[in-house]
Order: C-alpha cells, then sequence, then structure tokens
C-alpha cells in the first residue's frame, strides 16, 4: 500500500492524522493529527499546537524527528493503522452513490463538469472533510489529482468554465476568508496576485473548491533516501529556471543560483507560486544532502513562519 501526501490514517486510539510525506521512513508514515475522536463518537479537530501538546503527554511514540527531512512531525507505524482513507476511494464512492448533503452534490457536480470537458475522473481523488465524511454546511471541496497532465488539464478547464459562468469566481471577501486562513508572510494584495494566476480555485454553487496535485512517483518499498541537514535561515532572490514541478507535493523550483540548486516548499499557500523566467524573493531554511547539494525550504514547519516565495520580476521575452 503507498501512503500519498493528503490521505489519512486512523489509529486504535482514535487518532485521525493528515499524510505529509509520500512513502515511509523508520516503517512509518509521516503526518500530522488533525482529528480527535471523543467518547460519542465524533471527530474533533485539532490545531497545531494542541496536537504537539496532546502526543507529547500521551502518545510520545507518534513524535518524529525525521532524520531525512531534519524536521519534526509525527509519524505513525503501518501496524498500528486501522484505516486508510484513499481519496480516490472516497470521490469513487460519491460519484457512485446518490448525495447525502449540499456538498456531496456539490462536489458530484463539479466532478461531473471536469468529465464534461474531457477531463479523466479515474486521476482524481476529494480530501480534507469530505475524505474522512467531516463535512459542514460551510465546508470546502478540495480535489486532488495524481497526474501532471491531467492536472494542468483540469486547471485550462477551471478557466474556461469560469469565463462561460458555469464555475464562479472567489470573492473579496473569500480571498480575505483565505488569506487568513492561510495566515501567510505575504501582503493580502500580494497574496491575491499570486492565487488568481493559478487557476486551481474557483465556486460550484456558491461553494469554494481548491485542487491539487499530488504525484505517485514510487512504492513505499522502493524509494530513494536523501538525508538533509539545516544549514540556516536564508533570504534571496533567484531566477526561476525550472517550473515543471511547481505544482507538486512538495513543489519544487529550479532557480539560477552559485550554490542553491532549487527552491523546495512544503506548504500549500506558494505551490504554483512562479513561472520559469521570473525573478522570485525566497525566504526559508537552506539545507544541504550529504553530497552538498543545497535548497532552499519554504515550509520547514507546520505554520512556515516568515518563509515565502514571491514574484519580484515577472518573465521577461
Amino acid at each position: 500500500m503507498i501512503f500519498l501526501p493528503k490521505s489519512f490514517i486512523e489509529t486504535t486510539e482514535g487518532l485521525l492524522f493528515a499524510v505529509v510525506a509520500e512513502g515511509l521512513e523508520s516503517g512509518k508514515v509521516r503526518c500530522f493529527l488533525r482529528y480527535v475522536r471523543h467518547e460519542n463518537g465524533q471527530w474533533r479537530k485539532v490545531q497545531t499546537d494542541e496536537a504537539n501538546d496532546l502526543l507529547a503527554k500521551n502518545h510520545p511514540n507518534y513524535c518524529f524527528h525525521s532524520p531525512e527531512l531534519d524536521a519534526f512531525l509525527h509519524a505513525v507505524s503501518v501496524e498500528q493503522i486501522t484505516t486508510h482513507h484513499c481519496p480516490k476511494n472516497r470521490l469513487m464512492q460519491l460519484l457512485a452513490s446518490s448525495p447525502n448533503d449540499e456538498i456531496e452534490n456539490d462536489c458530484v457536480n463539479l466532478c461531473r463538469l471536469f468529465e464534461q470537458a474531457g477531463i479523466d475522473l479515474n486521476q482524481f481523488g476529494v480530501t480534507g472533510s469530505l475524505l474522512i465524511k467531516q463535512q459542514k454546511a460551510s465546508s470546502d471541496i478540495d480535489l486532488v489529482c495524481d497526474n501532471l497532465t491531467t492536472f494542468h488539464q483540469c486547471r485550462l478547464a477551471i478557466l474556461q468554465l469560469s469565463l462561460t459562468g458555469e464555475l464562479g469566481l472567489l470573492s473579496e471577501q473569500d480571498w480575505l476568508d483565505s488569506y487568513e486562513r492561510r495566515d501567510c508572510d505575504l501582503s493580502f494584495d500580494d497574496y491575491v496576485w499570486h492565487e488568481c494566476r493559478k487557476s486551481n480555485k474557483g465556486l460550484i454553487n456558491g461553494r469554494k473548491f481548491d485542487l491539487s496535485l499530488v504525484e505517485v512517483e514510487q512504492s513505499n518499498a522502493a524509494r530513494d533516501v536523501t538525508t538533509y541537514k539545516k544549514l540556516g535561515a536564508v533570504v534571496l532572490q533567484a531566477t526561476v529556471s525550472k517550473d515543471v514541478r511547481a505544482f507538486c507535493y512538495p513543489a519544487e523550483f529550479e532557480i539560477s543560483h552559485a550554490t542553491i540548486q532549487s527552491v523546495v516548499c512544503f506548504t500549500a499557500t506558494y505551490v504554483g507560486q512562479a513561472v520559469i523566467g521570473e525573478t522570485i524573493e525566497i525566504s526559508g531554511q537552506l539545507e544541504q544532502d550529504e553530497f552538498g547539494n543545497q535548497r532552499l525550504v519554504v515550509g520547514s514547519t507546520r505554520e512556515a513562519r516568515g518563509e515565502y516565495i514571491k514574484v519580484i520580476q515577472l518573465e521577461t521575452n
């Protein structure tokens, strides 16, 4: 079984973790606690500090320092997993059954619009609250795609469907709500400018949806392992020399720089943030692998305080 970001895993203690890295490290799935089950059987969402405190006090075996990433996160051994919530399986279930509520109906209608536009729904899944059946009337729809070509076809379809009015554009209040949730290190205007270029968000029946990309690269058993050490915080400016994996998880931007080969981003805020030829300013953690290769990481912690990517000069022809 392949464990991918955007899926969820459940344990016998009533803990629900979001997977944050592909594959296994030391026989464990790297993840982060998102929900705790109450005695009444209902799930309660927990924030970062509470999740860390709860595990440290009650389940320290799930606290994990990743030598590969040189970062603290959570991790669960495969044998401790009782349920693997897979985005693809959940979407297939939704498409094959009658919707139970308005959000499920909106999700199905959105997917049918994509299907009519020639998009292969077999490459898609649904994550977030819909994946674990914890959606509320106000919930967003979080779709995930596992194929790079299909993902970009869907971005184009979102743009075209927005132009015809079949999908809506986010209002200023929608963007403000999104900006406040992200709590990022960009101004509101900068945030919205970058986001509007990405064509991976919109409205269906007035409900916000988001599209992200998680490619399946390799199995858990045959994963190339590279370990990194942090060298400290860095702010620099560089030109993007390659953007093929700009929307992947983690996102990667190769840059023209004397010593640093790439910028790697683990936070959704800056995925797809720039294109080839653009000059960007990056604030992040400099890392070096065992071979001396250096990269700049944005999203070295869950909150990514003080870390960002922003375009400071557009592509010049």
